[in-house]
């Protein structure tokens, strides 16, 4: 099942840098791990912002859930998500 996925970061500025810079590094790890695995198919940064627009493709709510749950930035995000579906117009066959 695909899923559009805005992420938008807020750090706290009181943050301490090398904590800041730790949990960056472990987000990047992950997201690479699972974009290599197919599961975040898709990931765009959005310009002048800390934030992102991201294509996931999860099992269902469930997996995209505790997948979003699992990113060291969480608990600092502000996540919208919009299930997606198949364009009948679509010419791509391979995105379901």
């Amino acid at each position: 099942m695909l899923f559009h996925v805005r992420m938008d970061v807020q750090l706290p500025p009181a943050m301490p840098a090398e904590q800041a810079a730790r949990l960056k590094a472990d987000e990047k790890a992950l997201a690479g791990r699972l974009q290599e695995e197919g599961k975040w198919r898709h990931l765009w940064r959005i310009a002048g912002q800390y934030a992102n627009v991201s294509i996931f493709d999860v099992g269902g709510n469930e997996e995209l859930h505790a997948l979003l749950m699992s990113l060291p930035l969480f608990p600092y995000m502000k996540i919208d998500v919009t299930p997606l579906c198949r364009h009948p117009s679509s010419i791509r066959t391979t995105d379901l």
